[in-house]
């Protein structure tokens, strides 16, 4: 039977590979468009044309002679297409009776093929089935068991998509395509962008003091007018997104654009202290009781994070604030948290965040790579939130509206965990001492620093000189046992400690402890020196 290459997973996974008549197909595609052009829509439109040239191809086959079927009769210089052979066209030379019983009366034709090779013979006026009679030619175009190009993309869409990708990225012809907000279109498309019209959008944002849309900009940045307005917004998203000025907010309405210097620092670039740094560790170690607290504790980078996610009908969650958080006023964005904010894989959203006491409204900003939500530092500052304090979040009615509220109490002064760094020796030292709380928190987990300078270079230190959490940990631990008159510490401070200078998820925090010899597991999450 005929075997369409199109049909086939070789051709698609194997043998695929984007043409320059390819690249001028889809050239004159989004020309005819003049619209941007997903990556799948170029994709299946492509893979539409190869069916359509395949189809064509059959077609100008079948019609160089007669379609070969072993039901039919044949005459001597007849000029025969055999599709089961490739298209594979011959004049017959001979016809002559068959001998065979099972058959009845049937006809053999000799047929010589144009490649000159020695003639070959075929059944001819056969009565008996035979599948290739039931093959005929307005089949071979129009079968409706063959698959759609939208089948074959679903199939193949990964193969599809590399092979195009790297054409339209690093082929010949790269620089006539562009993308812009993941749909791509030809440069020629875009009206001109120069460096007077930036700095017009530079200085609007400067005014604004917030971020704005492609749209809003064009208010002022005059484009040609000659281009439709679609595709002026177009042009400038995408001579913005190329200039280091202005940075690309994730919006439900479509991109918005603020400038990078205007953002927080820590929207900029994440802090050291909230760069994780993976660390491998046997977790087939942690017992139990282990696992139970670091699902309790919910960290973003956590392993136990990730199969604890939030319903989104949920109202409110709580969360614990880890020193990294507090140090730059931000939130985790973690299995629990991360329903209640904008959703995005990549690239920073924008959230307004309220205060659920005074009603004060702050510019949050959601890193979501980076796991966390920015712009709560003058609110914890005003409410003299502590690291271990318990966090809520609530839903609104609006959607990139959240309220942020802790659990009040009597204002009192509690003990709490103070580190000093020692820089010579590259370790943290820990002393009891009072501060002011308001707001209730967890005493295992309540930490504040003494010199938040030399913290911040005894961080920078244990990251310039490869330190590992288990080195942390091994020196860390003894210095918070000697505090307590019981000679133990919960696994839960180690963290809590440990995050101060080295941003890592309890899984290796406990397992750095459970592993360490000279650290004795005394039940209810309590350690002991051996």
């Amino acid at each position: 039977m005929l075997q369409r290459p199109t049909q086939t997973a070789a051709f698609w996974r194997d043998q695929f590979e984007v043409t320059a008549d390819d690249i001028e197909f889809l050239y004159q595609l989004l020309l005819d468009a003049q619209k941007p052009m997903r990556l799948s829509e170029l994709a299946v439109a492509l893979i539409q044309e190869y069916l359509r040239r395949e189809n064509a191809r059959i077609e100008a086959e079948l019609g160089k002679g007669v379609m070969y079927a072993p039901k039919n009769r044949y005459t001597v210089g007849q000029r025969v297409v055999f599709p089961a052979l490739e298209f594979a066209v011959g004049d017959v030379i001979e016809v002559r009776p068959g001998q065979n019983p099972e058959h009845g009366e049937f006809e053999v034709i000799k047929v010589q093929f144009d490649n000159k090779q020695k003639p070959r013979e075929f059944a001819a006026a056969l009565q008996s089935a035979h599948r290739l009679n039931q093959v005929n030619g307005d089949r071979l175009l129009h079968d409706d068991a063959l698959l759609s190009a939208q089948e074959i993309y679903q199939l193949y869409q990964t193969e599809i998509d590399e092979s195009l990708l790297y054409a339209l990225e690093e082929g010949e012809r790269s620089s006539a395509f562009v993308t812009v907000d993941g749909k791509w279109l030809l440069a020629d498309m875009l009206a001109e962008v120069h460096v007077g019209h930036l700095n017009i959008a530079e200085a609007m944002l400067e005014m604004q003091g917030a971020p704005m849309s492609a749209e809003q900009l064009l208010a002022e940045v005059e484009l040609d007018r000659n281009v439709s307005a679609p595709m002026r917004a177009i042009s400038l998203n995408h001579a913005l997104g190329k200039d280091e000025r202005f940075a690309r907010l994730n919006d439900a309405g479509g991109a918005l654009w603020f400038l990078r210097r205007l953002q927080p620092p820590e929207v900029q670039a994440p802090p050291l202290l909230l760069q994780y740094r993976p660390t491998p560790y046997n977790r087939a170690v942690l017992s139990v009781e282990m696992l139970q607290l670091e699902w309790e504790l919910d960290d973003e980078w956590g392993e136990s994070s990730l199969s604890t996610e939030m319903p989104s009908i949920v109202p409110s969650t709580s969360l614990m604030l880890i020193y990294p958080h507090r140090r730059y006023g931000t939130l985790p964005l973690s299995g629990r948290t991360r329903s209640f904010f904008p959703q995005a894989r990549s690239g920073v959203s924008t959230v307004t965040l309220i205060d659920g006491r005074w009603g004060a409204r702050y510019d949050g900003w959601v890193v979501h790579e980076g796991r966390y939500v920015a712009g709560l530092s003058k609110w914890m500052e005003e409410h003299q939130i502590p690291a271990g304090a318990y966090i809520t979040i609530e839903r609104t009615t609006k959607p990139n509206e959240v309220v942020i509220d802790f659990r009040t109490r009597r204002p009192k002064r509690e003990w709490a965990r103070f580190a000093q760094a020692d820089l010579d020796n590259t370790a943290l030292i820990f002393e009891m001492n009072k501060m002011q709380v308001a707001c209730e928190y967890d005493e295992t987990m309540i930490v504040a620093e003494q010199n938040l300078g030399d913290l911040d270079r005894l961080a920078q230190q244990v990251r310039q000189r490869g330190i590992e959490v288990s080195q942390v940990v091994a020196q860390v631990a003894p210095e918070l046992i000697k505090l307590n008159p019981q000679g133990t510490v919960h696994a839960k401070s180690v963290y809590s400690a440990v995050n101060m200078i080295l941003r890592t998820p309890p899984g290796p925090v406990f397992y750095a402890l459970l592993s360490n010899r000279r650290f004795r597991d005394v039940g209810n999450g309590l350690f002991a020196l051996t």
